[in-house]
């Protein structure tokens, strides 16, 4: 196949707002694809190249000088092979060879194709080729049903997988991908209400439990083998030995938890967010200790949990890992709701999380299964551009446009995002001085005042609520918002809705 293909598909992609068409060009695209072009293929369509990290940034590929061709004659296995030495390229000389790797690709393509593979190689292709769009692409290319396709990408956590399965497999393939000791699942996640008791109108009789403001962490372990993965599914487990020891004195063989794991100060009380990421983005173990607290178990022994209700998945965990599971209660009474989530706040936790007792474990979904209560109002956004400062903060980087994703594509491009307003409110000297230094990597644009910058930097924004505003094209605008802190481990499709805020009115 070549990439001028997969450009023209991309092309009718972003040229309509209509899901259909967008499904109906990318299958198109798949079914065209040959069997060892869809792992590509795919990788490229969700701007995440099957390769992982490339070693590639901003300023490298903004700094090329290069005359591109005037004919498409690459293809997607070639573009593949060459993010395939990307990725290998290390060590001395590994910047040069980079840089010679990416002159040669960019010398082939033509300016159109060199645009989207600078993009795709960024994070950011912004065709409206979402997942779930690609997903259902994927059903229509292989003509299986959407629901086996969901399953199986989110039981798998590759997409590319997924496609290779449904397209080039038996009717049997797609249904028999299931869990798999050592390989991440997407996680299962929660919606918000305002109070325990409200959860509870929603759930029934639940398990409330403490909510950290911790890291989302999965652990997988067969025998001594131990992996530790954060939400997004990065394999973080040589940077956190104290959590693959607790898990190997566990009385099983093989596991799958669910968990988060923060680290407590000396008083007992939980440390900042920031903290404990610290401890995910170091080579080598600091002295800062992580403890974990596991609230879901997907998998023992052989026995697959995942369809079962969260009352025996508890039972196995409550079993299983003993005093390192998370602390809660199994109520339908609305005051033991509330005075848990007051226990949780007292010991400097966010609150609670309340699971409905018959909910099987969903990968990968957002329901109302799962329900997440705060006492303050945060939602997790995209910085969408910075103002510079005045006064003491002139030279920085300060006040923020923020954007949640328009997930239905009411006010533009499915999944692009829509601005609900501005704050420079909880922002600290050392925020303040990196997003001096990282924003201008993001950058798409400026004004004499603004640095405007691609959608990917997701921050958790406490709010009181919104309010009604012509100002901002979603009609509402944040009430009182102020920083808590920048959410590395997320990404801008995880960010919340529009939808969601614009909920809030009729709250």
């Amino acid at each position: 196949m070549m990439l001028a293909e997969l450009l023209a598909a991309t092309d009718e992609v972003s040229a309509t707002s209509s899901r259909l068409a967008k499904i109906d060009a990318l299958a198109r695209l798949l079914a065209a694809a040959q069997p060892d072009e869809l792992r590509p293929l795919v990788g490229l369509l969700l701007a995440a190249p099957r390769q992982g990290r490339l070693g590639v940034g901003w300023r490298t590929l903004s700094g090329l000088d290069v005359s591109h061709a005037e004919t498409a004659t690459l293809t997607i296995t070639e573009v593949d092979e060459a993010l395939d030495a990307l990725a290998a390229a290390s060590g001395a000389g590994s910047t040069a060879a980079r840089q010679g790797i990416l002159q040669t690709l960019a010398g082939r393509a033509t300016a159109a194709e060199w645009d989207l593979l600078s993009r795709a190689m960024m994070g950011e292709l912004r065709t409206g080729a979402l997942g779930g769009v690609l997903l259902d692409a994927i059903a229509r290319a292989s003509d299986r049903p959407v629901t086996s396709v969901r399953r199986a990408a989110m039981l798998s956590g590759d997409l590319g997988e997924t496609a290779v399965i449904a397209l080039t497999g038996g009717e049997d393939e797609l249904e028999a991908v299931g869990l798999a000791v050592g390989r991440a699942v997407m996680p299962m996640l929660a919606s918000t209400a305002a109070t325990p008791t409200a959860a509870l109108e929603i759930t029934g009789e639940a398990s409330v439990e403490y909510k950290l403001d911790g890291a989302r962490i999965q652990v997988h372990r067969h025998g001594d083998e131990v992996g530790v993965y954060t939400r997004s599914l990065a394999d973080v487990t040589h940077r956190v030995p104290e959590l693959v020891e607790i898990v190997r004195s566990l009385p099983a063989r093989d596991l799958i938890l669910d968990g988060e794991t923060l680290s407590l100060d000396e008083d007992g009380a939980p440390r900042p967010f920031q903290e404990t990421m610290s401890r995910f983005g170091a080579d080598v173990a600091r002295e800062l200790v992580l403890r974990p607290w596991f609230f879901d178990i997907l998998h023992v022994d052989g026995r697959d949990l995942i369809d079962e209700p969260l009352s025996a998945r508890l039972a196995e965990l409550e079993r299983v890992v003993g005093d390192w599971r998370m602390p809660g209660i199994v109520t339908a009474d609305a005051d033991e709701a509330e005075r848990l989530s007051r226990e949780a706040l007292a010991a400097g936790h966010e609150g609670v999380l309340v699971k409905a007792l018959d909910s099987p474990y969903t990968a990968g979904r957002r329901g109302t299964s799962w329900v997440k209560v705060k006492p303050v109002l945060t939602y997790d956004l995209v910085v969408l551009g910075a103002e510079w400062g005045s006064g003491r903060r002139t030279g920085m980087l300060s006040n923020l446009h923020l954007g949640a994703r328009d997930h239905d594509g009411e006010f533009g491009e499915p999944g692009g995002f829509v601005m609900v307003g501005k704050t420079f409110k909880g922002l600290t000297d050392e925020l303040l001085r990196w997003q001096t230094q990282t924003f201008p990597a993001l950058e798409t644009r400026r004004t004499a005042g603004t640095v405007f910058m691609r959608p990917e930097t997701v921050v958790e924004i406490a709010i009181d609520g919104v309010q009604r505003s012509p100002r901002y094209p979603g009609g509402i605008a944040l009430r009182f918002a102020r920083v808590k802190g920048y959410r590395p481990d997320k990404s801008a499709g995880e960010a919340d809705t529009i939808q969601t805020l614009r909920a809030l009115l009729r709250g």
